[in-house]
């Protein structure tokens, strides 16, 4: 991590970051930088056993830490996540929505509860969180980031599910940005490109698939947990104070050549899949 030695490490000092996902991955990559700055952080997930190892990750970075396991497709656990984090730390300066679900399936093979339980996750949870954190988002003037993806506005085969719910994340980030602007809070996405060592990159993009994702990303490298962080921190700090209802992509250029050598290689991987279940 070198965010801590290109900002000052009191940036956030006396804020409070709650974010959604945060046991793990990428949230809790994001969850580190603001840590790293001197935030107090509250992390949301469904699961207490990585909620809790991430904490203790965090307290070594110095942060004061809550807790609050929560499905995001609840309402109400939701509304007391946050509250239980504002009783603890304080209210919310900055609200990040990463909570997310998906898998491969074929638009054909899709069921209806397959589809229902992504957009579930991804836009109703991110719909969730943001209603639930508006009164303590109106308190502090505060921003909220939602974790989006390119599948928002590029076709990726496999991915109707998500990439519905992704749009539809998208676009109400721009409606929050243009409602809540009076009340002096922003609202913004940041569409990460394929990220190592993280679940969604090992399930989404294995094998072959990798290798496509590294001839199309245009700086030749995966994304690390930390570009994405950094990215949040910028986004929620002063130096961002003017930037609101946008999408900050930070995916090395991958999706700049569309999703075309991707999704061969996605169909090249399932064709092989099906000639091996019909011989076996």
């Amino acid at each position: 991590m070198i965010i801590d030695k290109l900002l000052p490490t009191d940036l956030f000092r006396g804020k409070t970051a709650f974010i959604t996902g945060g046991g793990s991955g990428i949230n809790l990559g994001i969850a580190k930088n603001f840590a790293a700055l001197g935030a107090n952080v509250a992390i949301c997930s469904r699961n207490q056993g990585k909620l809790d190892t991430a904490a203790a990750e965090l307290r070594k970075l110095g942060a004061k830490v809550c807790t609050a396991a929560a499905d995001v497709r609840d309402p109400a656990a939701v509304a007391a996540a946050l509250a239980k984090s504002a009783q603890e730390l304080g209210p919310a300066d900055v609200v990040v929505s990463g909570a997310a679900g998906n898998f491969l399936c074929e638009a054909e093979k899709l069921s209806p509860n397959g589809f229902k339980t992504v957009v579930e996750i991804d836009l109703m949870g991110s719909f969730n969180v943001a209603r639930g954190a508006f009164e303590q988002l109106k308190q502090t003037r505060g921003v909220i980031i939602f974790i989006s993806a390119g599948l928002s506005w590029l076709p990726y085969t496999l991915q109707l599910h998500a990439g519905a719910a992704k749009a539809g994340i998208d676009n109400m980030m721009k409606n929050l940005a243009l409602e809540w602007g009076a009340y002096g809070i922003r609202s913004n996405s940041i569409a990460p490109g394929y990220i190592g060592d993280t679940e969604g990159t090992s399930k989404l993009a294995g094998g072959p698939v990798l290798d496509a994702v590294l001839e199309s990303t245009p700086l030749g490298r995966l994304g690390t947990v930390d570009d994405i962080g950094q990215a949040a921190v910028f986004l929620a700090s002063p130096l961002a104070s003017f930037i609101t209802g946008t999408i900050a992509v930070v995916d090395g250029g991958h999706y700049l050549g569309g999703s075309a050598l991707l999704n061969a290689a996605q169909r090249q991987v399932a064709a092989a899949a099906t000639a091996s279940g019909s011989t076996s």
